[in-house]
């Protein structure tokens, strides 16, 4: 079987599988109510774990060799939406997701968007959110070819989006703190008692819809700017039972859950670890090694003498400079050849 038919057989494969009780084919962000990802979090750590569907051991079969079936970017724009979303999250951990397959995978269904740690570009980034443009949840940190005009771009285009995370590397830091204008709003003639009390409709720029920024490396000064001019986006919410100030915090909001983990949750990790790697062994401690007292002293004698072997090297060094200095001034036949040397050169120069 040649690759092309390889490939066509994989994707009928996935396609005639419908037994994965955690995602719809049609809307990839609706669940089962076994696991509810949606940004209001229900997620329990009591929830028992379920035997892996086929459709995700199917995906983790497609994984393992993503990196040859991406070379044909036309199979995955045939993949339903949620296998499409999957496909991405196992792309962006195998270091495979750049603009080219982020393009071919986006659905205009999607309402959260992993871009972390990938080779996204503006680019990329500008024709995924005209696609995507229901999408609520967004994540560019580390994403060092992103820079302050795609941010621009997503926050102008993206009228719905609540959960933006960014930074996270020294690019992402500089794009972060030149992007930051971009969230602030700017008001109409409005007459209201506070900011909680605005519409979105009376906001004319900036991040309309923003609630929840996740920026973990945030410096003081850009903390102290958005509490002032746009308090209604929160900066790194902490996990709380009681929320923030009565309002309920999304679980993708929180810092330490990837946006896309609940798409690869039932996958095995296998998947995305890099083909050929291995765990590197350390080395024995040969301190915690119990030694006889002859071996010690051994290796204590060898030790100091390559400590000292400078040392002596330079000794013997001044040693024979200074032989060769009390020679020249007791020997009589040295000064002969020194006055020699000397009225040779007077002639010469003559």
């Amino acid at each position: 079987m040649d690759k092309g038919k390889g490939l066509e057989s994989i994707q009928r494969s996935v396609q005639n599988i419908d037994l994965n009780l955690n995602f719809d084919s049609k809307n990839p962000n609706k669940f089962s109510k076994s696991y509810n990802p949606s940004l209001q979090s229900s997620w329990s750590p009591f929830m028992k774990r379920k035997p892996p569907a086929l459709v995700s051991l199917c995906l983790g079969i497609l994984g393992k060799h993503l990196d040859d079936i991406i070379e044909d970017l036309e199979v995955l724009t045939s993949f339903p939406p949620d296998i499409k979303m999957a496909i991405a999250a196992i792309a962006r951990r195998r270091k495979l997701l750049n603009d080219d397959v982020i393009i071919a995978l986006a659905e205009s269904s999607w309402e959260i968007l992993d871009l972390s740690d990938s080779e996204v570009t503006d680019i990329g980034l500008l024709k995924v959110i005209e696609i995507c443009k229901h999408v609520r949840a967004m994540d560019i940190s580390r994403c060092g070819n992103i820079t302050s005009f795609g941010v621009s771009e997503l926050v102008k285009h993206c009228h719905c989006l609540e959960i933006l995370r960014w930074g996270g590397c020294p690019r992402s830091e500089h794009t972060a703190r030149s992007s930051l204008s971009f969230l602030k709003p700017t008001l109409n003639n409005v007459e209201e008692d506070s900011w909680e009390e605005l519409d979105t409709t009376e906001i004319v720029h900036g991040a309309q819809s923003l609630r929840w920024l996740v920026w973990p490396k945030i410096d003081k000064d850009s903390l102290e700017s958005l509490s002032m001019e746009c308090p209604r986006i929160i900066v790194n919410p902490k996990p709380s039972l009681f929320g923030h100030k009565g309002i309920d915090i999304p679980k993708h909001a929180l810092s330490g859950v990837p946006l896309d983990d609940f798409v690869v949750e039932d996958i095995d990790p296998k998947t995305w670890q890099v083909p050929g790697s291995r765990v590197r062994k350390t080395q024995p401690d040969l301190s915690s090694i119990e030694l006889p007292i002859a071996e010690r002293f051994r290796l204590a004698f060898i030790e100091r003498d390559a400590r000292m072997a400078p040392k002596r090297a330079k000794n013997a060094r001044q040693r024979q400079r200074r032989a060769a200095r009390e020679w020249l001034t007791s020997s009589t036949s040295a000064k002969s050849v020194v006055l020699a040397s000397q009225m040779s050169k007077n002639l010469h120069n003559f």
